[in-house]
């Protein structure tokens, strides 16, 4: 039978400020399968969790990340802005799914997946971004578990895919219908979407038969896990 994983995006937003060690407990403590959660570089290239580029949404001071060390990131924010070394400690053996947003090179990649090797955390992290951000992580890392992230309803490119070797696609929910969950399934990787957010749309992914949701409300996905009855799966074994 199907096993749906439970994302939950930016650990638990409704309850608790985004990539916030409080938002991750908090979703881990509702039962999530794993937590997404975004990474940039601080001035001096640590990994800390913020999806924006700018502590303006957040935290209220429009400051660029990139322009700020993590001692002054920790000073603006009262240490409301955990490095990756932080969020991994604070959900230890749980399964993570790092999103690397905006312009990410190999020093980037480098950084952060340094940061999950030295947190002893290679087996439970996985990685998802567009396509120029994960050809660097799979450069930093090739063994490193991806989640590729495409917005097209053209297929991606056999040679990216080759290069990506993605075990999963992440597409983003309203794009998906039967014949690309067919067409995903059918050339071996598994399908992950985001951010559906009402019972209705994660009813309608499980009966497509997705493999994993990303969700900023994961109660509610547990909810519309329990109530759909997935169907037996004769994919085939998933890329990994």
């Amino acid at each position: 039978m199907q096993t749906l994983t439970a994302v939950a995006h930016r650990g638990d937003p409704y309850r608790f400020r985004e990539n916030t060690i409080d938002s991750l407990r908090s979703a881990l403590a509702l039962g999530a399968d794993a937590v997404e959660f975004d990474v940039r570089l601080t001035r001096d290239d640590v990994p800390v969790l913020l999806h924006d580029e700018t502590l303006k949404r957040l935290w209220e001071h429009d400051r660029p990340l990139r322009e700020l060390s993590a001692a002054e990131v920790r000073g603006l924010t009262a240490g409301g802005v955990p490095t990756l070394a932080d969020a991994l400690a604070a959900t230890d053996g749980a399964r993570v799914m790092v999103d690397l947003p905006g312009r990410v090179d190999r020093r980037t990649a480098e950084a952060v997946v340094d940061v999950v090797r030295q947190c002893d955390a290679r087996d439970r992290a996985y990685y998802c971004a567009a396509a120029p951000a994960m050809l660097a992580l799979r450069a930093a890392d090739p063994s490193a578990e991806i989640a590729l992230t495409w917005t097209s309803l053209a297929p991606a490119r056999p040679a990216l895919l080759n290069a990506v070797r993605p075990r999963w696609l992440n597409y983003r929910f309203s794009l998906v219908d039967h014949d690309l969950a067919a067409r995903v399934h059918h050339d071996g990787y598994l399908l992950s979407v985001w951010t559906p957010d009402t019972r209705r749309s994660m009813r309608r992914l499980i009966d497509m038969g997705v493999d994993s949701i990303t969700t900023n409300r994961v109660d509610v996905l547990f909810a519309a896990r329990a109530s759909v009855q997935p169907s037996p799966s004769d994919r085939p074994a998933a890329r990994g």
